[in-house]
């Protein structure tokens, strides 16, 4: 499959939002499985990725606004089913809704790899990620080339998210996307925080998010820490792997969460039932407000807060409730539910 013409990119583009989304509920069901208090460290760095994943998808919303294209977030089919492959993929593993443990970690991992040096773009069933946005580089390139860069950024500007409504505050950059030259800055960063700067280094360039006297490693080193239960220092390579200060993370203190949870699992008024209808509505929510944010209402960004909390609570107070096989809990599940 070749990115040919701009309809190709479009569709592209849309895939990308998708693919961004797609790690969020899997990094979020990780994160909230950790109590209150517990795995400080191994929770503020899945936490930080999970910021950057979300600064990844609006960066796949203005390149997609920038040609023209319409972001859709608000559709059944934009929550995937769990557990399943990395959407468009070469369906190489699984991603499960899952608890933290290693076996987590390791899936993370295999999600941002960093892909092999002179590996080939790749437009659909990529084998990494950083193939999936080499192939839309190039098809942006080459596009402007044929095309003249007027032809293709046709978008409304203001459509665009920019540092000013997009109240950021992870490790990276917003860019608001108007040509050829801030297209390729928005992909970089995309391809930088999740497989490191050039493909070669532990490091993304930025800040910290929680540690602003650290800099930031990218995705993938990140998830080798908690596997390792240490941080990279300046000097540690992917080879090396990492060897500066060590960190405990207590794999038994998590909420024992059933893997992939689902609503029909539990019959219709029972407490989970109830309470994961509550939380699938509250998610849904959400992604109608980034949809109406990403087609030209930007500023709705900030009335999401208390809505993403609401995500949070009901989250956490799922992965409390017993699933009825006396050994596991609740999680969420995750499941579009339509507007009223």
């Amino acid at each position: 499959m070749t990115i040919a013409t701009l309809d190709d990119l479009r569709e592209h583009l849309q895939w990308a939002i998708e693919l961004e989304h797609c790690t969020l509920p899997p990094y979020l069901c990780a994160i909230y499985s950790i109590p209150p208090g517990r795995n400080q460290e191994a929770a503020e760095l899945i936490q930080s990725v999970f910021v950057e994943e979300m600064l990844h998808m609006v960066l796949a919303a203005n390149l997609l606004n920038a040609i023209g294209g319409t972001p859709v977030l608000d559709k059944p089919d934009f929550i995937p089913r769990y557990p399943g492959y990395l959407p468009h993929s070469a369906n190489a593993f699984l991603v499960p809704l899952a608890r933290l443990s290693p076996a987590t970690i390791e899936t993370f991992m295999r999600i941002e790899r960093p892909e092999a040096p002179d590996t080939p773009p790749e437009d659909d069933r990529y084998d990494t990620i950083g193939q999936f946005y080499q192939a839309i580089e190039a098809s942006i390139t080459a596009l402007c080339s044929a095309l003249g860069e007027t032809q293709v950024f046709t978008g409304d500007p203001v459509r665009q998210f920019t540092p000013e409504n997009f109240m950021y505050g992870g490790s990276g950059r917003i860019i608001p996307v108007y040509d050829l030259t801030s297209a390729l800055q928005a992909i970089d960063e995309i391809e930088e925080q999740g497989e490191g700067l050039k493909h070669a280094e532990v490091w993304d360039g930025p800040r910290d998010m929680f540690h602003p006297e650290h800099e930031a490693v990218a995705h993938y080193f990140r998830y080798n820490e908690i596997l390792t239960g240490r941080s990279y220092r300046r000097g540690d390579t992917p080879q090396s792997g990492p060897s500066g200060e060590p960190f405990v993370v207590d794999w038994d203190t998590v909420y024992p969460m059933r893997d992939n949870p689902r609503s029909a699992d539990y019959p219709g008024g029972s407490p989970v039932r109830l309470k994961m209808t509550e939380f699938n509505t509250a998610y849904s929510d959400l992604l109608r407000g980034l949809h109406r944010a990403c087609n030209g209402e930007p500023s709705r960004l900030s009335e999401l807060v208390d809505v993403m909390f609401l995500v949070k609570q009901l989250a956490q107070e799922l992965m409390q409730l017993p699933s009825g096989d006396g050994i596991t809990t609740a999680g969420p599940p995750f499941e579009y539910v339509p507007r009223p």
